[in-house]
């Protein structure tokens, strides 16, 4: 499986090629950029530039970037409002796109190939207006992504939009066969369970987060660390007609020495072999 890391782990840090050159030592194939202001300033030309430049001339491959959940610097702990795209205030969902399509314009120079989606957030309820305000925001993203090259993946989260059967519904209700799906195994542990959400999700799966927890809360643990039954997790996956890409999703809390991180994700990627 095509190995992948994302960056949530250095999540507190400001990302520099020194993080990605860590990342390269760990044997992954490519990352996922988180896009939080603090960490990947998406709207400062010189932080693009600085990564793009290393990517020209490194085989790390930048494979996806998950979108912003917020638009300051502190995850919005200083009381900014989340880019949620299902808000019921229409200028709520506007703010979101607007946010999401500054961190798209990121792709003209890092050529990562998806984004990765939130549908909302926690206690957001299921209804038609859900499913018309999520149809519209991925038909709005889609067409501002296409021409830069990336694909759309809606992730399933911890809420009643995003259960798989809800999230498949949307995209067939707006007629998007171009979105795929991002494939949360933790959420799924706390939610539906993996293996119900691998089945309903099946081939629409375009990458999957891996990370662990108790089936509580949503932890980001090591795999190996919570209770999902991971070598089910693995030959399920396997098992698809297409093998998604394994993108490693982990809390940036742990304060591992950076020593040791390497042989942790090493660790990690061994469960798929």
């Amino acid at each position: 499986m095509f190995r992948v890391l994302s960056t949530h782990l250095f999540l507190n840090q400001r990302l520099h090629p020194g993080l990605l050159e860590l990342a390269s030592r760990s044997g992954v194939e490519a990352v996922e950029i988180f896009a939080a202001r603090q960490h990947f300033d998406y709207t400062s030309r010189e932080h693009v530039a600085e990564l793009a430049n290393w990517f020209r001339s490194n085989p790390l491959e930048p494979f996806s970037m998950h979108a912003p959940l917020f638009p300051d610097r502190e995850m919005g702990r200083a009381g900014a409002p989340a880019c949620n795209l299902l808000h019921p205030e229409k200028s709520r969902r506007i703010d979101a796109m607007d946010e999401i399509k500054r961190a798209l314009e990121s792709a003209d120079q890092i050529h990562f190939r998806n984004l990765v989606l939130h549908l909302g957030e926690r206690d957001d309820g299921w209804s038609q207006r859900s499913i018309e305000y999520a149809v519209t925001a991925l038909e709005h993203l889609g067409a501002f992504a296409r021409p830069l090259g990336v694909r759309l993946l809606v992730e399933n989260l911890i809420s009643e939009p995003t259960t798989p059967v809800h999230l498949l519904l949307i995209l067939e209700m707006g007629h998007l066969p171009n979105v795929g799906v991002c494939l949360d195994l933790g959420h799924a542990h706390i939610t539906v369970g993996v293996a119900e959400a691998m089945a309903t999700l099946g081939s629409h799966i375009g990458s999957v987060h891996v990370h662990d927890n108790h089936g509580l809360k949503d932890e980001h643990l090591w795999p190996g660390d919570g209770t999902i039954a991971w070598p089910a997790t693995v030959e399920a996956l396997k098992a698809l007609s297409t093998p998604p890409a394994t993108v490693l999703e982990i809390s940036q809390t742990f304060g591992d020495a950076p020593t040791q991180i390497p042989a942790r994700i090493e660790k990690a990627f061994a469960l798929f072999a």
